[in-house]
């Protein structure tokens, strides 16, 4: 467990509840209707993780940030200048947090939705010294271009050695990391089979999304990402590292997704070949201050924890 160090903090966030995604305004997916709780008013919300596998779709409370003070500049420019500035702006506020009940547990957790926050949490754990193997970096600097990839970070580490590392968010978690159609058969068969787990139980995975075909990878551009650490990894002395930033803290481990067997074996491969995995786990709290929870929490690469068998090693 790693001591909890203040990552970010929100000036101030309003809650809210998703009425409707896409708007009826705005036909973007990454836009939705949503009410103020606080004002029982209607205002049409950023949803930048788009439903985020229900936690900022139809239904959902979340925590969310003004974009922009639509008063602020109202005096400023003339009427054509105000008039394209109202057109670019469609959304008041952006959804940053999701707010997740556990009647069963009497729990509430608190989940990070918005990825590119990701970077400026990760950003801010390199700072603090808080990334096991980055403590004391001599220098970095953000969006490094190698070729045709662009990674999130690139800089020197304590000793002087070169790295880069890919920073991929994870707001996603359960109690079973598997296909939904067979959790849903699972609890149909066993319908209180995850009654006795502790709130803090969940498997983390990445990724998770729509694809076509179960044979697709879901995202093409993180299996890209890993791939290309993988060969920058072995022809250079540069150190190569994927970070997995879990924006929640009811977990118990972090693992590549079995529904994803094609990114999960990339993953494997690239360890296996001297890519360095990091789990960085992150609590949020409902002022929206964001923490250090675990810099130590397990990977499950493969099947099971411990010796990798004989046989993964020739991946």
């Amino acid at each position: 467990m790693f001591a909890s160090k203040s990552l970010y903090s929100f000036n101030k966030l309003e809650k809210a509840c998703i009425e409707r995604r896409p708007s009826l305004q705005c036909k973007s997916p990454y836009v939705a209707d949503a009410i103020l709780c606080d004002f029982n008013s209607k205002t049409i919300i950023h949803t930048p993780a788009l439903g985020c596998c229900g936690l900022s779709h139809n239904g959902s409370t979340v925590l969310i940030s003004l974009l922009y003070d639509k008063h602020a500049n109202e005096n400023e420019g003339n009427g054509r200048e105000k008039e394209k500035k109202k057109k670019k702006r469609i959304c008041e506020y952006r959804a940053e947090i999701s707010i997740v009940h556990d009647d069963i547990r009497n729990h509430v957790e608190y989940i990070g939705i918005n990825p590119k926050m990701g970077e400026t949490l990760v950003e801010q754990a390199l700072i603090q010294h808080c990334i096991p193997g980055l403590e004391h970096v001599k220098g970095y600097k953000r969006e490094f271009t190698i070729g045709k990839s662009r990674f999130d970070f690139c800089g020197l580490d304590k000793d002087g050695r070169p790295f880069l590392m890919e920073v991929k968010n994870v707001p996603l978690a359960d109690y079973v990391d598997m296909y939904e159609k067979d959790k849903k058969k699972l609890l149909k068969e066993q319908p209180n089979v995850f009654d006795n787990c502790k709130y803090n139980d969940k498997i983390a995975y990445f990724p998770d999304g729509y694809r076509k075909k179960q044979t697709d990878t879901v995202s093409p551009r993180a299996l890209k990402h890993v791939q290309e650490l993988e060969q920058i990894k072995k022809t250079s002395v540069t150190r190569c590292i994927l970070c997995f930033i879990i924006q929640r803290t009811d977990i118990k481990q972090f693992q590549p997704s079995k529904i994803d067997p094609i990114y999960r074996a990339a993953v494997q491969k690239a360890w296996l070949n001297g890519v360095e995995i990091i789990a960085l786990s992150i609590q949020w709290t409902k002022d929206g201050c964001a923490y250090v929870h675990r810099n130590d929490l397990p990977i499950c690469l493969f099947d099971e924890y411990g010796p990798v068998p004989l046989e993964k090693t020739l991946l």
